[in-house]
């Protein structure tokens, strides 16, 4: 009957593994240090028995005897020495196959996600290009941010006026406020605009020279703080169409009124909402290998 371990047990099995490791192999250093200590006794006892055999003059020991012997004494040295870093040796093996086991399941497991979310990120753009094709690019753009329609009065002319606003539901994932705890952020809000749009420019030329630009690169541009999935996602420049092969922040195209509000100087601080392709490292073979588009010669 198959041995089935408990869902903790499997869900743990990859820190279990890796702390058995690191204790297996400061186990097999403290054997093979007290080994080393026991080395001494065993090398001088086996001169002591060398130097024996050597000097030892005797009409019935012949030189036939004396050289098995020191060979004979050699081989029992080895034995004991072996015998003394055996432990040593047995442990720092199953440490390093702990370790390694450890490794290969979390491996394993980030392969898994990876898939599963290429999977899901592909469906949902699968559902975004029905939606687009049915309803058109406007109606897509409200379903995704939850926009709403309000109506409010022009502080200048005291008409009524009818403006989009987006919900206040979570932003995606992959959202970073703009504001004070950016490095590069400034109270003055044309310098905010200014910086971000060259960032955002400098992260389309990345783009097109390099061919892909991960979401951690443009958080480095930006004086934003890293993420995990900023590690997998981020842009590709493809000729298939598959991707946008351009990189948006989510402030210049006025999709929010919040947008519109900082890029007319109104707001300091913005939420950028960035378009990325999802995992790229699945995506890197559609980059053309002769080249991209602008480096080919016409």
């Amino acid at each position: 009957m198959k041995f089935t371990p408990p869902l903790w047990l499997d869900k743990s099995s990859p820190q279990i593994l890796f702390g058995a490791g690191v204790i297996g192999m400061v186990g097999s250093t403290v054997l093979a240090c007290r080994a080393t200590l026991k080395v001494d006794e065993v090398l001088e006892e086996s001169q002591g028995k060398l130097e024996l055999a050597r000097t030892l003059q005797d009409e019935r020991y012949s030189e036939r005897d004396r050289s098995r012997d020191v060979a004979l004494i050699h081989f029992q040295s080895s034995v004991k020495i072996v015998r003394l870093y055996t432990p040593a040796i047995l442990v720092g093996g199953l440490s390093i196959a702990a370790l390694g086991k450890s490794h290969a399941i979390l491996t394993r497991r980030n392969a898994a996600l990876t898939a599963a979310y290429a999977a899901l990120d592909k469906g949902f753009r699968e559902y975004r290009a029905r939606v687009v094709e049915k309803y058109g690019e406007d109606q897509d753009r409200d379903f995704r941010y939850g926009t709403q329609q309000v109506e409010v009065v022009d502080p200048e002319t005291g008409k009524k006026k009818i403006i989009k606003r987006v919900s206040q539901n979570d932003p995606s994932i992959y959202s970073r406020f703009f504001d004070s705890s950016s490095v590069n952020w400034s109270k003055e809000p044309e310098y905010n605009l200014i910086f971000l749009k060259g960032q955002q420019n400098w992260a389309n030329d990345l783009l097109r020279s390099r061919g892909h630009v991960f979401l951690n690169e443009v958080y480095d541009m930006l004086g934003l703080e890293r993420s995990k999935a900023g590690q997998v996602v981020g842009w590709v420049k493809t000729d298939n169409g598959s991707t946008d092969n351009f990189i948006n922040f989510g402030v210049f195209d006025g999709r929010t009124q919040a947008a519109v509000d900082f890029v007319n100087g109104f707001e300091g601080a913005i939420l950028l909402d960035f378009n990325v392709d999802g995992v790229i490292y699945d995506k890197f073979e559609d980059v053309p290998k002769e080249g991209l588009t602008w480096q080919r010669n016409p």
